[in-house]
C-alpha cells in the first residue's frame, strides 16, 4: 500500500519543527533542508505562519513569532499551576467525596486544567481541556469577580444565555452576583449551568486579581454548599502558597466563613521571584488575568 503524503497540518508541524535547535533564525533554504519538504510547500506554509504570527520574518530570515512565545508561556504556566494544585485537589476530593476542579479563564469561557473524581461522579459533565461559559459556572464566576472590568464586560457582551431556569441572565443581577462573591470570597453555582449539579468555587489569588479557581461539584450538593465553602477556600489558599510560598500576601474576604481544617498535602517549592514576575507579565499580556 502506497504511503500517504503528509497532510497540510503535518507539513506545518515539520516546518515549525525545523526551528528546534540553537539557531534562532532560518532561511527558506534552511527550513527546506530540515523539513524535507519541497520549496513551493515551504514557501507557502512560511507565508501563512507569518500572517498568523506563529513566525516572524526579517528580510530573508524567519524566527519563532510572538504567538508561539505566548502559547509557550501559557503552557508553562498551566503545567506549573496544575502540578502545584494536584495534591491539594486530590485531598479536596478525598475529604468531600465530590469532583474537584482547577480552571482558568479564556475570554468568556473557563477551561478545566484538572478534574479529580471517579466513575461515581459521572453526573458532573466536565473533562480536562473542556470548556464551559464562565457566567453560569462557579469556577468562572469566582475568577470574574476578581478580574478586570473589561473581562466582565466581554462576558456580558458575549451573552448571558439561559442554560437552566436558574441561570442569571440579566446584566444588573450578574454584576450584583459578582459583588456578593467579592464579599464572601467564594462563588456558588446552584444548577445554573446544568440541572441537578451544584458547585462551590474559590478564586486562586493573593491580594490582586484571580489567576484560576478551585471548585467542587456534585449532584444534589446544593444543601452542602455553605458547609463545603470553607474547605474549598482553604484549598485555594493552599494551592497559592504552593505556587508562591508562604510569604505572599493572601486576600481574606470580609464575610467568608472561617477555613476548616483539611489534609495538608506535600507543598511544591516556591517559584523564584524573577520567574514569577516574568510569568505574570505574560499572563497579563495574554489577558488570562
Amino acid at each position: 500500500m502506497a504511503e500517504q503524503p503528509p497532510s497540510l497540518l503535518e507539513k506545518a508541524a515539520l516546518v515549525l519543527g525545523a526551528f528546534e535547535g540553537p539557531a534562532p533564525r532560518l532561511t527558506l533554504t534552511d527550513v527546506m533542508h530540515r523539513s524535507g519538504l519541497p520549496r513551493s510547500s515551504v514557501h507557502r506554509i512560511l507565508d501563512q505562519l507569518v500572517r498568523l504570527r506563529w513566525l516572524d520574518r526579517e528580510g530573508r530570515d524567519y524566527r519563532l513569532g510572538m504567538r508561539m512565545l505566548e502559547l509557550g508561556a501559557l503552557a508553562s504556566h498551566h503545567n506549573r499551576l496544575r502540578r502545584a494544585a494536584l495534591p491539594h485537589l486530590h485531598a479536596l476530593h478525598e475529604s468531600t467525596g465530590h469532583v474537584a476542579h482547577l480552571a482558568v479563564l479564556d475570554g468568556p469561557e473557563v477551561v478545566y486544567l484538572e478534574r479529580i473524581g471517579g466513575a461515581q461522579d459521572g453526573g458532573v459533565p466536565s473533562r480536562v481541556g473542556g470548556r464551559q461559559p464562565a457566567y453560569c459556572t462557579g469556577t468562572g464566576k469566582a475568577i470574574l469577580a476578581f478580574s478586570e472590568e473589561s473581562l466582565v464586560a466581554e462576558t456580558v457582551r458575549a451573552g448571558l444565555r439561559p442554560r437552566t431556569a436558574r441561570t442569571i441572565t440579566r446584566p444588573v443581577a450578574f454584576h450584583q452576583e459578582l459583588a456578593r462573591i467579592r464579599e464572601r470570597g467564594v462563588a456558588f453555582d446552584v444548577e445554573e449551568a446544568f440541572r441537578g449539579v451544584s458547585c462551590v468555587a474559590a478564586p486562586l489569588r493573593g491580594a490582586g486579581r484571580a489567576i484560576a479557581s478551585v471548585s467542587i461539584c456534585g449532584n444534589g450538593t446544593h444543601r452542602e454548599l455553605e458547609r463545603l465553602a470553607p474547605v474549598v477556600l482553604a484549598t485555594s489558599r493552599a494551592v497559592w502558597r504552593s505556587l508562591f510560598g508562604p510569604g505572599r500576601a493572601e486576600a481574606r474576604p470580609r464575610t467568608a466563613p472561617a477555613p476548616a481544617s483539611s489534609p495538608e498535602p506535600v507543598v511544591a517549592p516556591p517559584i523564584d521571584p524573577a520567574e514569577m514576575d516574568n510569568m505574570m507579565s505574560w499572563m497579563r499580556f495574554a489577558d488570562w488575568m
